[in-house]
């Protein structure tokens, strides 16, 4: 059966099959064995290509690559864990988001301590007219989901209240251009940060607000699957979104 993850992942970054031979060194038809499925590569060219296309081993190929190795992967994936969100130094946050070349995300309920945060404020600015792309994922403040997450934090409409706060903190944000706002009406168990390939999540518990949460953070490693499910949940919540209303 034809390696159709293969030849899309190829097509998607422009490589032929005698471009990507090139590229590793080896024969055109070795290439085109891999795409019509005849075998599977060997470790080190997964590995090169996995990094090359920019996919997990174990998505091209998903026989070939054992579960423990994948597990040892993931792991290595955790870069640091901090057992509450107000533990994690606000240099390290600036400076994270201040590595960003291609993408920043925020999802989230309100994110009312990155709102009011100038320095954060300054670099997401800064990276929009660089280019970068960035997302910000708020709760719907009229959602029912969010007056429950309230009493579970024993705020009552507190909740809903930040998320108004919120975003007229974030208007300077809201009138740059390249970032792009959306409200969502889904439960989080988790607020997720993406900066480029790292990501920080902040994980929710019950009766505990956000900052007394633990925060992980993750890296990309390829062949890994940890950061890319929370990646992947992230896109899902955003493509479920809605853009922001004139009267928000």
């Amino acid at each position: 059966m034809a390696n159709e993850r293969l030849r899309a992942a190829m097509v998607e970054h422009g490589l032929t099959h005698l471009a990507l031979a090139e590229e590793l060194g080896v024969n055109v038809k070795t290439v085109e064995r891999w795409v019509v499925g005849d075998f599977v590569p060997f470790p080190r060219n997964r590995h090169r290509l996995a990094i090359r296309l920019d996919r997990d081993e174990s998505y091209l190929w998903p026989d070939a690559v054992p579960r423990d190795r994948v597990t040892a992967l993931s792991q290595s994936e955790v870069v640091r864990v901090y057992p509450h969100r107000s533990d994690m130094p606000r240099d390290e946050w600036l400076r994270l988001f201040d590595s960003a070349t291609k993408e920043i995300g925020a999802l989230v309920y309100a994110g009312l301590f990155f709102a009011e945060d100038t320095g954060l404020e300054r670099i997401l600015v800064k990276k929009a007219k660089a280019g970068v792309r960035i997302r910000m994922l708020l709760g719907d403040p009229d959602d029912p989901h969010i007056a429950e997450r309230g009493e579970e934090e024993g705020i009552g409409d507190g909740l809903s209240f930040k998320i108004r706060n919120a975003l007229v903190l974030f208007r300077r944000l809201r009138e740059t251009e390249g970032i792009d706002f959306r409200l969502h009406r889904t439960v989080l168990y988790n607020s997720i940060y993406v900066i480029d390939d790292q990501l920080l999540v902040n994980t929710h518990i019950y009766g505990l607000p956000a900052p007394r949460a633990p925060i992980w953070h993750l890296r990309k490693v390829p062949g890994g699957e940890l950061t890319q499910l929370y990646r992947d949940s992230f896109d899902r919540v955003w493509d479920v979104s809605h853009p922001l209303r004139e009267e928000d």
